[in-house]
């Protein structure tokens, strides 16, 4: 018999399979199609200290094997997220969540970890340090390692709980990015995030989006992803968490091959939304085929 089990940053999941922040809602939603305690975890909708309504519309475009989005982390705020939308998640899911937190400056990631902090079923926070630094000119946190350690540092004096760093793929570096993040206290590394792009829209003769660029999500992404994953778990000692493109049981396997203790489902979602479910009841079976006993001995075989 196979064992699925997995361990990130010391909490055992049954199966290595997280749906995504930003394709799942907040879990409840997908409760009502299954049970979502099937999943390993789940990481809930990227959370801000203040409501955002989110970009103009057309915020979504479908692409060639992906999709753009650039949605602009619409979420009701990190009080409304506690008091209304983890009671209802709670009361279908039985496990620790991951808690998917965005900022535009140090001050608001740390307020709203330290607001999420008290709440007792989440077990990770994930930062999402793709968002523009407001007090750093608009670039991004995570495409300069010094603020990305800046916001790791910041957050991991607010927490005892384990802090994994979502990472943009939009850097030259991607291991130095990593490597500054674990040097500040991350606990574990998350990627990647979207990739920018754009799309035309001939008729108009201007970018689809209202954004103008969005964020390149799906399959197109998964050889970049895998490179990525790769490459980071050469350079840190952190667990990491793989995602991009990831659609089957031999996606999950080719990741954590690659590095990855766990994975995070996204785009797949949008097109199936049983496609978190489909993947853990086809991951034995896949094990079996490929002599896999225990999901844990694969974790970075690719580098052996």
């Amino acid at each position: 018999m196979v064992s699925t089990k997995t361990t990130l940053c010391g909490i055992t999941l049954d199966n290595p399979v997280i749906p995504a922040s930003g394709t799942y809602g907040f879990g409840y939603e997908f409760a009502e199609l299954y049970d979502i305690n099937i999943l390993g975890s789940l990481s809930f909708k990227g959370t801000t200290l203040n409501p955002r309504f989110g970009n103009p519309t057309p915020r979504i475009a479908e692409t060639a094997c992906g999709m753009l989005n650039a949605v602009g982390l619409q979420n009701p705020g990190v009080d409304k997220v506690i008091s209304h939308e983890l009671p209802k998640l709670f009361e279908v899911f039985k496990k620790p969540v991951m808690a998917n937190v965005s900022g535009f400056s140090i001050d608001e990631y740390t307020e709203t970890v330290r607001r999420l902090d008290t709440v007792e079923g989440i077990g990770w926070f994930e930062i999402n340090i793709s968002c523009p630094n407001v007090h750093g000119g608009g670039m991004s946190f995570g495409t300069d390692e010094k603020a990305a350690a800046e916001v790791t540092e910041a957050v991991r004096r607010v927490t005892k709980k384990p802090v994994i760093i979502k990472l943009s793929p939009n850097v030259t570096d991607i291991v130095k990015i990593a490597k500054a993040c674990e040097s500040a206290g991350a606990d574990g590394i998350s990627l990647i995030n979207t990739l920018l792009g754009m799309k035309i829209d001939i008729r108009r003769r201007a970018p689809l989006l209202a954004n103008k660029t969005g964020g390149l999500s799906g399959p197109a992404t998964k050889p970049v992803a895998v490179r990525m994953v790769y490459q980071v778990y050469e350079g840190v000692k952190i667990p990491i968490v793989g995602m991009g493109g990831i659609e089957s049981a031999e996606d999950v396997i080719e990741f954590m091959m690659a590095g990855a203790s766990a994975v995070e489902v996204g785009a797949s979602n949008l097109v199936n939304p049983y496609a978190c479910r489909d993947i853990i009841n086809d991951l034995p079976k896949v094990m079996e085929k490929y002599g896999i006993t225990k999901l844990e001995d694969i974790i970075g075989a690719a580098h052996r």
